[in-house]
C-alpha cells in the first residue's frame, strides 16, 4: 500500500496499516492480531467498536448527519452539553462549547480567558502538550518536533517546572520558580491564567503534586488569574475517577476536553464557569462541524457506560494488575532497564533507564519493535521518548490485559 500521497512530516510510530479492531484488540490488513496498549492515544477508554456507541452512531446516521449549530440548533448538542456539563464534578454553574479535537477547546479557552481577563499572558508547564495548532504549540513544554521551523508562536507564554513526585520536581521548587518568573519575567497582573495538566500525558504519565495545585489554586484567587486544566487525557475514567483533577483538590475555571469523549469519534469541549463562557460577544465561539450530530450521539453513549461504578472498578483492576506486576519485575530483577512506575490509577507509564539514571530512549524503541513483533502495541512518551505510555482501553478483558502484560515481560527481558 503507497504512502507516498501522505506528509511524511506525519511521524509513524508503528509501520502496520490496521483493519478492524473490537475492544483491546486489532488486526491489520494481513489478519495479524495485536493486543492494543496504544488505544488511540488515550481516545479508546471504551475500547474499539463499543456496542453502545457503534448503535448510537448507526441511529444517528439515520437521522441527521450533520447541522451546523450555530446555524439551527440540534437535538443531539442540546442533549450532549446537558449531560456533559452534569457529568464536571464542580460545584459552580457550568457551560460550554463543543469543539472538534482538544486543540481546538484549548484555542477557544485561549480566547475565553482573555474576553475575561483583559489580559494575554498564559503559564504552562514543562513536559505539557496541549496540540499543534500555532497558538497551543507555544504551550508545549517542549521544543523538538512540534516548535521548529515554525518561526514565532501567538503568546506571550511563559514555562514553570511541573512538580510531580514522578520527575522529581518538588512543590517547593516549582513554588520557587514562579516566585522568580513574576519577580523577573512578568509582572502577575498581565496575566490571563495557568494551565495545566493534572496527569501529564506527553510529558510521561506525571502525577500533579497535590500541594502544588492546592497552592496554585489560592495563587489564582488572590490575583485574579483563570486555571485551566486541560483532561484531554486524562479525563473520562483514565484515572479511576470522571476526571483527574477531583484527586488534587481543587475546582479549575475551565477544563478542556477530548479524546475519549466520544468513542473513537472526533469531538473535543471547553466547559467552565458559566460567567466565563459566556463573556465573548455572540458569534465569538462556535464552528462549522463542532458538535456533529453524529459525534454528539457517540459521546452521549459514551457517558451511558461512564458511570462512577464502571470508572471505579475498570480503573482499579487495571491498575492492581499493572502495579503488582511491575512490582514483580523490579524484585525479580527483569532487566536493568527498569525505571520508575510512574502517573496515578490505569494511567500508567513505565521509565526505561539505564543503570545511572539517564534515560534509555534507544531500549525504548527496540521494545516497541520486539512487543509490535509479538503482537502487543506499545505508545512512547517523556522527554527523551523513554516511557512507556499504558493506554489499553479501561474495558480490557482481564486474561487480554493479563497477556498483553506477559508480552511486555518477555521483551523487557529482551533488552540490550
Amino acid at each position: 500500500m503507497s504512502r507516498e500521497t501522505i506528509s511524511q512530516s506525519i511521524s509513524i510510530v508503528h509501520p502496520i496499516s490496521l483493519s478492524h479492531g473490537k475492544n483491546a484488540e486489532v488486526w491489520d490488513t494481513s489478519g495479524k492480531r495485536y493486543i492494543d496498549f496504544v488505544g488511540g492515544i488515550g481516545v479508546l477508554n471504551l475500547g474499539h467498536c463499543h456496542a453502545g456507541v457503534v448503535e448510537a452512531i448507526r441511529y444517528q446516521a439515520t437521522q441527521l448527519t450533520h447541522y451546523a449549530f450555530n446555524a439551527a440548533p440540534h437535538a443531539p448538542y442540546i442533549e450532549l452539553m446537558d449531560r456533559l456539563t452534569a457529568f464536571i464534578p464542580v460545584d459552580y454553574a457550568v457551560s460550554g462549547m463543543l469543539t472538534n479535537s482538544g486543540a481546538e477547546a484549548a484555542e477557544n479557552a485561549l480566547k475565553i480567558v482573555r474576553g475575561a481577563t483583559g489580559r494575554s499572558a498564559v503559564i504552562a508547564f514543562d513536559g505539557a502538550f496541549h496540540g499543534r495548532t500555532l497558538a497551543t504549540l507555544n504551550l508545549n513544554g517542549k521544543v523538538a518536533p512540534y516548535k521548529q521551523k515554525v518561526g514565532v508562536l501567538p503568546g506571550p507564554v511563559y514555562h514553570l517546572p511541573y512538580p510531580s513526585a514522578d520527575n522529581g520536581v518538588t512543590c517547593a521548587e516549582a513554588l520557587k520558580a514562579m516566585d522568580r518568573l513574576f519577580s523577573v519575567e512578568i509582572d502577575v497582573n498581565d496575566v490571563a491564567c495557568f494551565i495545566i495538566e493534572p496527569v501529564q500525558g506527553e510529558g510521561g504519565f506525571l502525577a500533579l503534586d497535590i500541594e502544588f495545585a492546592q497552592a496554585l489554586r489560592r495563587f489564582c484567587d488572590e490575583n485574579n488569574i483563570l486555571l485551566i486544566a486541560d483532561e484531554i487525557q486524562s479525563g473520562f475514567g483514565r484515572t479511576g475517577e470522571r476526571f483527574a483533577f477531583s484527586r488534587l483538590g481543587i475546582e479549575p475555571d475551565l477544563i478542556l476536553l477530548g479524546k475519549s469523549i466520544a468513542g473513537g469519534v472526533p469531538l473535543g469541549a471547553v466547559v467552565g464557569r458559566k460567567a466565563l463562557m459566556d463573556n465573548l460577544p455572540k458569534g465569538g465561539l462556535g464552528g462549522t462541524y463542532s458538535g456533529n450530530p453524529i459525534a454528539c450521539a457517540a459521546a452521549l453513549a459514551t457517558l451511558d457506560a461512564m458511570t462512577d461504578e464502571h470508572l471505579k472498578t475498570w480503573g482499579s483492576q487495571q491498575e492492581e494488575a499493572i502495579v503488582s506486576r511491575y512490582e514483580a519485575w523490579r524484585a525479580q530483577g527483569l532487566t536493568p532497564y527498569l525505571g520508575r512506575l510512574t502517573g496515578v490509577g490505569s494511567m500508567r507509564g513505565i521509565e526505561l533507564a539505564n543503570t545511572d539514571g539517564s534515560h534509555a530512549p534507544k531500549q525504548l524503541a527496540q521494545l516497541l519493535g520486539l512487543a509490535r513483533d509479538a503482537g502487543l502495541l506499545l505508545m512512547p512518551s517523556g522527554k527523551s521518548r523513554h516511557i512507556i505510555r499504558l493506554l489499553a482501553p479501561l474495558t480490557i478483558e482481564p486474561v487480554v490485559l493479563e497477556e498483553g502484560l506477559d508480552i511486555l515481560e518477555a521483551c523487557l527481558k529482551q533488552l540490550d
